[in-house]
């Protein structure tokens, strides 16, 4: 695999205040720039930036993938397989409320791949996975 280059996504949030708490303290993520209407993270080595957005209503659509609901649309990272796991138990100690809890996804199969999914305050559903053989990314 090549050097990965840092991804920008802007995603919109309907309370400012209360995903700007929800990616500091319940993810830990590092605040960078930010104003009355938006702020930058780094996520996980990319920047992530929560701008604000009057709430919409949208229902949920999903897709099923290994007899699961995964909502769509959805963004995440692909963490180290250890770094995966103590993530996942630092948010159960906080209690998230997962749309998926963390599993073993396509467990004996290629691509087999750690997964949780769960929202922020503002409704955006974030997946988290990883894989013990960083080869089976994009393995078919």
């Amino acid at each position: 695999m090549t050097k990965l280059s840092p991804f920008h996504l802007a995603i919109p949030v309907h309370n400012l205040e209360k995903c700007r708490d929800f990616y500091t303290h319940t993810l830990n993520l590092e605040e960078g720039r930010s104003s009355d209407h938006w702020v930058d993270y780094n996520f996980f080595g990319h920047q992530l930036v929560i701008h604000y957005k009057p709430n919409s209503s949208k229902d949920l659509h999903t897709n099923a993938v290994d007899g699961k609901n995964v909502p769509i649309p959805h963004f995440g990272v692909v963490l180290n397989w250890s770094d995966f796991h103590s993530f996942a138990d630092n948010l159960r100690l906080k209690n998230i409320e997962f749309i998926i809890e963390p599993y073993i996804r396509f467990k004996g199969e290629v691509g087999e791949q750690a997964t949780m999914f769960f929202k922020d305050p503002s409704g955006n559903a974030l997946e988290f996975k990883a894989f013990k053989d960083m080869s089976q990314l994009f393995a078919k």
